[in-house]
C-alpha cells in the first residue's frame, strides 16, 4: 500500500474515533443537561436558606440586658455572625471537614471519586460531601443516602455557590449543624458543653466542637462514648498540623507545632450551662403576654430577644423580702404564702413580680397535692401565680370608692356617719349591718378621717352615695377588669366583696401616683428578632382615669400619718420616716387574704399574704403584720 494509501486510511480512523469521542461528548453534555434539568423540577431554591423559617432559641432579658429565660422546641440553636466565632472553629471545621473549600465551586472530583468507590465496593454512598454539600444536606434536603439524592445535591450546591460568597456558606454551616442533643449551630454548641461565647472558645475547644458533626451521638459529651470525643479532638488537631486548611487567601495555612501541643494537652473542662430561669411567675406571665400578641410559634422558635420590664435587682429583693417575711411569721401566723408587684407609675412598667414564697420551694405542707382542694391541699402551693390570680382585697379596695365620691364633686370634709347603719341587703328580710374592725362607732367623721382610718361604715355610706355602678365604671378605667358581672355586687364591694388580682390593683394604684393617668402594667419593652429589627414595642398610651385634684387628695390622705393615727396610732409600721409614702391595708373579714399597697410617685408596691388553699390565718395578721413588707 502506497504511503498515501495509509494515510489515508489513518486519517479515515483518526475521523471515526474523533466522531466517536465527540458524539459521546455531546451525547454526554446533553444526557447531563437532561438529568440536571430532571432532577431540577420540584428541587428548592437556595435562596429559602436565608428566607425560610426555622426554629430558633428566644430570650428574655431584663431590662438591664441580663438574661433571665430561654425558652426553644426540639432545637436549640441561636445565630451568630462570623465576627463573633473565635477563627480557630472555621480552621478546625476547614481542616476537618473540607480543606479545600475556597478552592473549589461546591464540589470535590477527588470526593466524589471516594463516594463512587465505596458505592460499588459495598461500604454505602458515604464521604466526599463538601462543606457546601453539607449546608444542603443539613438544610433543604433530607438525610436519605441515595444516588438521586447525591445529584440534587450537588444541582444545589452549584446554585448555592453562584448565590452566595464562601463566608456566608460558612457561616450557614456553623448556624445549622448538629453538634449533640437539642444543640444546633455553634453558638448553643459554646454553650452547651463549655458554657462560653463562641468567641471565647480556645483552640482545643474549637477543635472539640469541629468534631462533633460527623457523629454527634458518639462523639458527645453526653453521648454513648465521651471518652472518644476527646480521642476526636486530638485527631481534628493533628488535621489541623498535618493537612491543615486553604484560607481566604487561597494558601494553605497551619496550625503550629507550639499550638498544637499545648491544644492536645489542654485538659477540656466542660461546664454545662444550665437554661436560666429567673424570676419564674414573671418569665411566665411576660411569655403568655407575648404569646398573645406574636403567636406561639414566633415565641417557642423565632429567635426573639425579648427585653423585658423587670429589672433583676428589684425583683431578687422583692423575692427575699417575701420568702424571709413568710420564714419568720408562717408557723405562728399560719400564714404560708404571699406575693408582690413592684410597678413604675409614669409607664406601667412591672419592675417586679413574686407570685409565691418561693417557685423552687416545696409545698407545703408535706405530702400535700398542689392544686388540690380539701384535706391534702396546700396552704404553700410554688407554682401559682398568686399575682395574676382573683383574691379578695378588704379594705385596700377603698380608696377607689372615695375617689369615685371626689370625682363627683365631694370634698375631704364631707361628714359620714360613723354609727350602726342598716343598710338595704340583698332581700328586705336581710339587711347589711357592717361593723368596723375595732367594733368602736366614732359617730359623724369626715371622709378623710373616715378613709386615713379605714372605717367600715362610713365606706359602705360612701359607696352608696357614690353608687356601685360608678364606682365599678372608675375602677375599669383604673384597670380593674373583674368586676364584671355587675348584678353579684352590692355594697359590701367596697369592703372587698369582689375579687381583684394584686397586679391589677397595684395599677390602679399607680393611678394615684401618676396624678390621675393610667398606664396599663406592662411586661416588655420591645422585641426583637434574630435580626436585630423591632417586632414589637408596646404602645404608650397613658388614659385619664381621674382629675389630678381627686387624685391628689387620696394620695394626700394616704400618706398623711395623723389620718390614721386613730386607729394605726402615729407610731404604726405604715409610717416610714424620712419618706412619704401613701399606704393602704386590707384584711378579708374572715382573714383570708391581707394585703397592702404603698406608693410615692416613682414607685408603687402591692403585697398579698395568705395561704393557697384559702385556709383562714391566725387573728392577729389582721393587725397588720403584712404591713412589715
Amino acid at each position: 500500500m502506497s504511503l498515501a494509501g495509509l494515510g489515508a486510511k489513518k486519517l479515515k480512523t483518526y475521523t471515526v474515533i474523533a466522531s466517536i469521542v465527540l458524539t459521546t461528548m455531546v451525547v454526554g453534555l446533553f444526557g447531563t443537561v437532561i438529568i440536571f434539568a430532571y432532577f431540577s423540577r420540584e428541587l428548592p431554591n437556595p435562596t429559602q436558606l436565608l428566607e425560610r423559617s426555622f426554629e430558633l432559641s428566644t430570650r428574655f432579658y431584663d431590662r438591664n440586658d441580663k438574661l433571665i429565660y430561654e425558652v426553644f422546641g426540639d432545637k436549640n440553636r441561636t445565630l451568630v455572625k462570623m465576627e463573633d466565632v473565635v477563627p480557630y472553629v472555621t480552621y478546625a471545621t476547614l481542616a476537618t471537614e473540607d480543606s479545600e473549600f475556597y478552592l473549589h465551586k461546591g464540589y470535590s472530583l477527588r470526593g466524589m471519586a471516594r463516594a463512587l468507590r465505596n458505592t460499588f465496593t459495598g461500604e454505602g454512598l458515604q464521604g466526599g460531601s463538601t462543606l457546601t454539600q453539607q449546608v444542603i444536606k443539613n438544610t433543604l434536603l433530607t438525610q436519605d443516602r441515595t444516588v438521586v439524592r447525591k445529584i440534587k445535591e450537588l444541582i444545589l450546591s452549584l446554585q448555592l455557590e453562584n448565590r452566595y460568597s464562601k463566608d456566608e456558606i460558612i457561616q450557614m454551616y456553623l448556624n445549622e449543624t448538629p453538634y449533640g442533643g437539642q444543640n444546633y449551630g455553634i453558638y448553643s454548641a459554646s454553650k452547651a458543653y463549655f458554657n462560653k461565647l463562641p468567641k471565647d472558645l480556645t483552640v482545643a475547644e474549637s477543635a472539640y466542637l469541629a468534631g462533633l458533626p460527623q457523629s454527634p451521638s458518639y462523639y458527645s459529651q453526653f453521648g454513648v462514648s465521651p471518652e472518644a470525643g476527646i480521642e476526636r479532638k486530638n485527631y481534628v488537631l493533628y488535621l489541623m498540623n498535618e493537612r491543615g486548611w486553604v484560607a481566604a487567601d487561597g494558601k494553605r495555612h497551619y496550625l503550629s507545632q507550639e499550638d498544637y501541643e499545648a491544644a492536645k494537652n489542654e485538659e477540656i473542662k466542660f461546664e454545662t450551662s444550665r437554661v436560666p430561669l429567673e424570676a419564674p411567675h414573671f418569665v411566665f406571665y411576660a411569655k403568655q403576654y407575648l404569646i398573645n400578641i406574636l403567636g406561639e410559634e414566633a415565641v417557642e422558635k423565632g429567635g426573639l430577644k425579648v427585653k423585658t420590664t423587670i429589672d433583676l435587682d428589684v425583683q431578687q429583693i422583692a423575692q427575699e423580702t417575701v420568702t424571709n417575711e413568710l420564714d419568720e411569721s408562717s408557723a405562728n401566723l399560719n400564714v404560708w404564702n404571699g406575693a408582690m408587684v413592684v410597678l413604675d407609675p409614669k409607664n406601667g412598667q412591672i419592675l417586679a413580680m413574686v407570685g409565691s414564697k418561693g417557685y423552687n420551694l416545696d409545698s407545703q405542707p408535706e405530702g400535700c397535692t398542689p392544686g388540690s382542694s380539701g384535706e391534702n391541699s396546700c396552704k404553700f402551693d410554688p407554682y401559682v401565680n398568686v399575682a395574676i390570680s382573683d383574691r379578695q382585697p378588704g379594705s385596700a379596695i377603698k380608696p377607689i370608692t372615695y375617689a369615685n365620691m371626689l370625682a363627683q364633686g365631694y370634698s375631704i370634709a364631707y361628714p359620714l356617719l360613723d354609727m350602726p347603719i342598716s343598710f338595704e341587703g340583698s332581700a328586705p328580710d336581710k339587711p347589711y349591718i357592717p361593723e368596723n374592725y375595732d367594733g368602736i362607732f366614732r359617730g359623724v367623721v369626715s371622709l378623710r378621717k373616715a378613709l386615713g382610718n379605714s372605717l367600715n361604715i362610713p365606706a359602705v355610706e360612701a359607696l352608696k352615695i357614690g353608687g356601685i355602678d360608678n364606682m365599678i365604671d372608675l375602677a375599669e378605667k383604673m384597670g380593674i377588669s373583674t368586676f364584671k358581672d355587675r348584678q353579684r355586687y352590692g355594697l359590701a364591694l367596697t369592703l372587698g366583696g369582689g375579687e381583684t388580682k394584686l397586679l391589677e390593683l397595684t395599677g390602679a394604684f399607680s393611678v394615684f401616683a401618676a396624678e390621675g393617668m393610667f398606664h396599663k402594667p406592662v411586661p416588655i419593652i420591645e422585641v426583637q428578632d434574630a435580626n436585630g429589627r423591632i417586632v414589637y414595642k408596646p404602645q404608650e398610651r397613658a388614659t385619664r382615669a381621674l382629675e389630678e385634684g381627686p387624685a391628689f387628695l387620696i394620695s394626700d390622705i394616704l400618706s398623711d400619718n395623723g389620718a390614721r393615727s386613730d386607729v394605726f396610732g402615729t407610731a404604726s409600721l405604715l409610717n416610714i420616716p424620712g419618706h412619704t409614702v401613701a399606704v393602704k391595708t386590707g384584711t378579708t373579714d374572715d382573714k383570708r387574704d391581707n394585703y397592702a399597697i404603698g406608693y410615692t410617685p416613682f414607685v408603687v408596691v402591692g403585697v398579698w399574704v395568705g395561704n393557697s388553699n384559702n385556709e383562714k390565718m391566725n387573728p392577729y395578721i389582721a393587725s397588720g403584720s403584712v404591713r412589715r413588707f
